[in-house]
């Protein structure tokens, strides 16, 4: 197995720290400094060059969707909750009770919720578009204020339309 690196990349909403290899990308998460959860080895490989290309035309909003190969570790249940996510369309959003029928366990709302909380490929395992039944905000690792911003965000360039909430 390659070896783990790490680079970030400045966007409009924060750090955020690009960890992978050269199969894929294993981790994107926001950070408040470069010395922040520092595991692996400081360093770009080709893919992840080619995800901060795709970011930054994610940023643009001229990307809706991304090519980049991802890996999580993670139980079968959160691997299909994480799949199932990169279905949810660009400007689009799902409550948590609809993710969860979407999997085949309407009444596994909470453990969708746990696996979303344990996401570690924000943006392109796009758990920002999930939401609470009633349309609330609820649960974002990268703040709260991040996922308003990344929904609006998509909601304006797929819509044309400045405010979703």
């Amino acid at each position: 197995m390659d070896e783990f690196h790490y680079t970030y990349y400045e966007s409009p909403i924060g750090l955020i720290k690009i960890g992978g290899n050269e199969q894929y990308i294993g981790e994107l998460s926001f950070v408040d400094d470069k010395a922040q959860f520092s595991h692996g080895e400081p360093g770009i490989t080709e893919l992840m060059h080619q995800c901060t290309e795709e970011l930054i035309e994610y940023f643009h909003g001229t990307r809706k969707s991304f090519d980049i190969p991802v890996h999580q570790e993670g139980t079968d249940f959160q691997k299909k909750v994480w799949s199932e996510l990169m279905e949810i369309n660009y400007g689009k959003t799902l409550s948590y009770l609809d993710l969860a029928k979407r999997i085949g366990d309407p009444k596994a709302t909470r453990a969708v919720a746990g696996s979303n909380g344990k996401n570690m490929v924000l943006i392109m395992v796009p758990c920002h578009r999930v939401i609470g039944s009633d349309k609330s905000l609820s649960g974002f690792s990268g703040g709260m204020w991040r996922k308003k911003w990344l929904l609006q965000h998509e909601f304006k360039t797929s819509h044309g339309i400045q405010t979703l909430f």
